[in-house]
């Protein structure tokens, strides 16, 4: 058997049983996404892989498109997990403003250093990864998305003033990013969120 399969107990004695190639890339998947998490995006390496999972460096490469391929995953898979999250808190709550308030809390509250870590690194490494940049591009766009989902739905509902619901959600994005990237290094204190929604709406 190769080195894909795995070893069972039968009968009194051992088989070895294959994993589909579905199950490994699954395996390898997540095995990134772990690494990126506690160590950094940039940590992600065939070799980091295959220790996380204990097999060889050329069974993770057998299962990947490419490194490039496998961090611009690993980005997208964390990120959006986050942005699933903090889009299910909110929704929570009913009122426009408190909701917004709701997700600016939860951001900026430093409990997730790990995920601005990823967010600061993808930034940069995207530099010399295209599948990391269009993947940074992407989530990036769905976080626009939802901040305006909730700034037009304020609008709506009178809550806030008429204006461009894309264009101030690009802002808030924008004011969001940096003072996380800052909080990486301690960097002066975060203000309220409220004080971030009266510059803004």
């Amino acid at each position: 058997m190769d080195a894909a399969s795995t070893d069972q107990p039968h009968d009194g004695a051992r088989t070895r049983v294959r994993k589909t190639p579905d199950e490994r890339r699954a395996e390898v998947a997540e095995a990134a996404r772990a690494i990126a998490r506690e160590q950094g995006l940039d940590t992600l390496t065939l070799r980091a892989v295959a220790a996380h999972m204990g097999v060889t460096p050329g069974l993770v490469a057998h299962y990947i498109p490419s490194m490039d391929d496998l961090v611009a995953d690993a980005f997208g898979g964390l990120v959006a997990e986050e942005l699933s999250d903090v889009v299910a808190l909110i929704s929570q709550v009913e009122a426009p403003r408190e909701r917004l308030a709701l997700l600016l809390d939860t951001l900026l509250d430093g409990s997730r250093t790990d995920i601005t870590q990823v967010w600061v690194q993808g930034w940069a490494m995207g530099a010399r990864n295209e599948a990391l940049a269009a993947r940074v591009r992407t989530e990036m766009d769905d976080w626009q998305a939802a901040i305006a989902a909730e700034i037009r739905r304020g609008m709506d509902s009178g809550v806030f003033g008429p204006g461009d619901a894309a264009a101030t959600a690009g802002h808030l994005l924008a004011m969001i990013d940096g003072l996380n990237a800052h909080s990486i290094v301690r960097w002066t204190a975060v203000p309220q969120p409220s004080r971030l929604l009266d510059l803004l709406l």
